[in-house]
């Protein structure tokens, strides 16, 4: 499949009430998920024993009411999302410095980052002229469409 037929496949996906898809071809492989855990790894075959296992829960770590979390901490500024699946790269070759670190300016158009995908390599620039704010992932992080890859503050 070329990637422009991929795009438009996902895009068909997205716009569509279906929630899980997969294909194989020789040679080609996608899975298409909107459930939040549905591409898990698949567990260990079990192992034989002569002891009978037991499930032990384990207690959930308390948080304390002065912590503040993630999720309550307020978001400014414009997200930069993937519009694709794929390998996140932050530099543009690894002893070579990031397109982009906290606090630097950025202009429209400017290349923030690159996403492999099918060893196909695509810039992905910047939609606002601001400062980076924060920098969401990692060099080699899988992200998924949609993800937030970075924030701006715009000018």
């Amino acid at each position: 499949m070329e990637f422009n037929e991929i795009k438009d496949l996902m895009d068909e996906f997205n716009a569509s009430n279906t929630r899980e898809m997969e294909i194989s071809t020789e040679g080609f492989h996608i899975h298409l998920s909107k459930n939040e855990n549905s591409f898990q790894s698949k567990a260990a075959p079990a192992q034989t024993t002569t002891a009978p296992t037991q499930m032990v829960e384990q207690p959930q770590h308390q948080v304390a009411e002065n912590v503040e979390k993630p999720e309550a901490k307020e978001q400014h500024g414009t997200t930069i999302k993937a519009p694709m699946v794929g390998t996140v790269y932050l530099k543009p070759e690894p002893e070579k410095p990031s397109y982009v670190s906290v606090g630097q300016k950025v202009a429209k158009g400017d290349v923030v980052c690159i996403i492999e995908a099918m060893k196909m390599m695509t810039e992905i620039k910047s939609e606002v002229s601001g400062t980076i704010s924060e920098i969401l992932v990692d060099t080699e992080d899988l992200v998924e469409f949609d993800q937030p890859l970075f924030r701006v503050e715009e000018a």
